[in-house]
């Protein structure tokens, strides 16, 4: 096989298009790859016609100008240089490919060769996958809200696996709290209520009304913590069911608070005073009084329960422009600093609440409560030196 016949056969098989053009843009021969491409069956369909036919706009009204620019002041666009193009197949439809242009001296004329590799699979797999980015994008953002980037996620992913690890450690020790203060908590009153139960029937023998009535207010206390408790378990299923609504409402804080006062007071200690003070020109306030009253008898028990006898409360409201600041201050035993950063949370109770009844869920719900109303709580401890904690709400 001479070398022409050989040229020939690689030119017919090759796989890419083949296209060569004269010095004015006319077609001089196209491959066979090169008609497929394109679309078209016969080579004679464009053998002198311009090759802008094979080039959607804006390409092909600007293409005689890159041919005259280049033959003017030899500025090369596309020649020894390639780019990614459209072609226009015979049908209308376009595809991208790859042209790469050589220029070629042949029998004192200048002949243009382009090599044209499709790049339509290596596009579609390239949309296929912007389509896919996009939808994990969109899948991310919808669950972080600000993730961006596909490498983000891993990062995100890590955070969270390890934020999951920390969440079942707290959870697991929880219910180790939840156990431990469950056992101790209800043994307590219900061991008290079985003992003067016993008392009774004995007293009645001897018919000992005083004893009796000693033993029934035993009772009645020792019932009355327990629905304290029972009361917390049912307030934080709800805040973790998410089954807690707030209903805001127009109210007057000062008679509000007054009517809490009258009845906290009643089961004050022995010579513990609560003392109520308003600061304001009016006490209208727009919250929810259910979850207020819920919160403001919390923080009063607490003051009464870590407070001793012959001590005095300050429960004081204050209604301003800008602002609600409700605060209970007690003299009671305070919270040690190294320990007030877990005061909010579920079960916790300091180390030096000793014999005190209690299940370390109030100041948790408390929070959530005033939260849930928009507010924040303030607290300032110190061991020995009492108690302070303000619910501090913005006003409009």
């Amino acid at each position: 096989m001479d070398k022409l016949n050989l040229l020939h056969a690689i030119i017919s098989t090759a796989i890419d298009g083949i296209i060569t053009i004269d010095s004015g843009g006319l077609i001089e021969s196209m491959n066979p790859a090169a008609l497929r491409l394109f679309g078209y069956e016969k080579e004679d369909e464009l053998v002198g016609r311009n090759i802008s036919v094979l080039m959607p706009e804006p390409d092909k009204s600007a293409h005689d100008g890159y041919i005259h620019r280049y033959q003017s002041t030899g500025e090369r666009r596309i020649i020894g240089i390639g780019r990614e193009v459209k072609g226009l197949r015979k049908d209308k439809t376009t595809f991208p490919f790859r042209l790469a242009v050589s220029e070629v001296e042949y029998e004192n004329r200048k002949i243009f060769t382009g090599f044209i590799h499709d790049l339509s699979k290596e596009k579609a797999a390239e949309e296929n996958l912007r389509k896919y980015t996009e939808k994990l994008e969109e899948t991310i953002k919808e669950r972080t809200h600000d993730l961006r980037e596909l490498i983000s996620e891993l990062e995100i992913a890590r955070d969270e696996a390890s934020h999951s690890l920390e969440k079942e450690k707290e959870l697991n020790q929880l219910k180790t709290r939840f156990v431990s203060m469950a056992s101790h908590e209800f043994r307590t009153p219900l061991s008290s209520v079985q003992l003067s139960a016993s008392l009774i029937e004995k007293y009645l023998q001897k018919q000992d009304e005083g004893n009796i009535l000693k033993h029934t207010s035993k009772i009645k206390n020792s019932v009355g913590h327990l629905t304290g408790i029972l009361n917390d378990f049912l307030s934080l299923e709800k805040l973790e069911a998410g089954r807690t609504e707030v209903q805001f409402q127009h109210f007057d804080l000062v008679k509000f608070s007054e009517g809490i006062i009258e009845e906290m007071q009643l089961i004050a200690k022995q010579n513990q005073h609560i003392f109520y003070q308003h600061t304001g020109e009016t006490g209208e306030v727009y919250l929810d009084p259910s979850l207020l009253r819920n919160s403001i008898i919390n923080l009063v028990s607490n003051a009464i329960k870590y407070s001793g006898e012959n001590t005095f409360i300050e429960f004081n409201t204050e209604v301003s422009d800008s602002e609600v600041c409700i605060s209970v201050k007690d003299n009671g035993i305070g919270i040690p600093e190294d320990e007030q950063k877990n005061l909010f949370e579920p079960f916790f109770r300091a180390h030096n609440t000793g014999n005190i009844p209690g299940t370390g869920l109030g100041l948790n719900i408390v929070k959530r409560y005033v939260e849930l109303m928009g507010g924040d709580v303030i607290c300032q401890s110190a061991q020995n030196e009492g108690t302070t904690i303000a619910l501090i709400f913005k006003k409009g």
